[in-house]
């Protein structure tokens, strides 16, 4: 396996689901992985740490909590990456109306997926290497305003949709920025969050999305594609 495009990745949020697979699969590339959980509890990713000893590192960050961002940024300091990916998220039930969510709950889906991935990208920015380096936040299909035809999950597509606006803005601050920024939308993957029905499995979408990543460095401006490396509809 040829490692030419080796580097190394700041990841947040691989405890598990598609944030573990995807630590697994950077490292299997022959990567450097600096990755992160949001409690002090031990994850599937600390047994992973030890079986590929030297080649992850594990940081702790609440994402919703900016003086943890900060923190971590503090911890890092001096460190360069090729790559940062801010993958943490969550979800909520599909069912229901924006009208039928409760206040705490849409702020929770909101604050999460929305908010937080842009402060924590904003914070750890001067952390990726420039040109050259990839700024990627996980977003999803369902976050297209043109592709949403047939309604549902409506709390979360808000939540994504809201994402990738932000990240265009962010863009469009940073219009002489040389580094790659990613949208990626991974698929419905089989995850605790995706569920059993979803269409794919991590090892469909995963690898997939290492690649489509990596066949993007070098490309600067804003990308919001899917994990084939196909364009997705704003």
């Amino acid at each position: 396996m040829s490692t030419s495009n080796c580097g190394e990745v700041l990841l947040i949020g691989a405890s598990r689901g598609l944030g573990l697979a995807l630590a697994r699969e950077w490292v299997r590339r022959g990567w450097h992985v600096v990755a992160t959980v949001r409690g002090s509890a031990r994850t599937a990713l600390h047994d992973l740490a030890d079986e590929k000893a030297g080649r992850i590192e594990i940081e702790t960050v609440d994402i919703t909590e900016p003086a943890q961002v900060a923190a971590l940024d503090t911890r890092l300091a001096g460190r360069m990456f090729d790559l940062l990916f801010v993958n943490a998220g969550v979800t909520n039930q599909p069912e229901g109306t924006v009208a039928e969510t409760s206040t705490e709950e849409f702020n929770r889906v909101m604050v999460t997926n929305a908010l937080s991935p842009l402060r924590v990208v904003e914070a750890l920015q001067d952390r990726v290497a420039e040109p050259g380096g990839t700024i990627a936040v996980m977003s999803s299909g369902q976050g297209s305003v043109a592709d949403n035809e047939r309604g549902g999950h409506e709390v979360y597509r808000g939540s994504k949709a809201a994402l990738n606006t932000f990240m265009r803005s962010y863009a469009a601050r940073h219009g002489e920025d040389r580094r790659t920024l990613v949208l990626m939308a991974p698929g419905w993957v089989r995850t605790d969050m995706g569920g059993p029905d979803a269409r794919y499995g991590i090892d469909e979408s995963i690898p997939n999305v290492v690649r489509t990543l990596d066949g993007l460095r070098g490309e600067p401006g804003l990308h919001y594609v899917d994990f084939l490396g196909r364009a997705v509809a704003w």
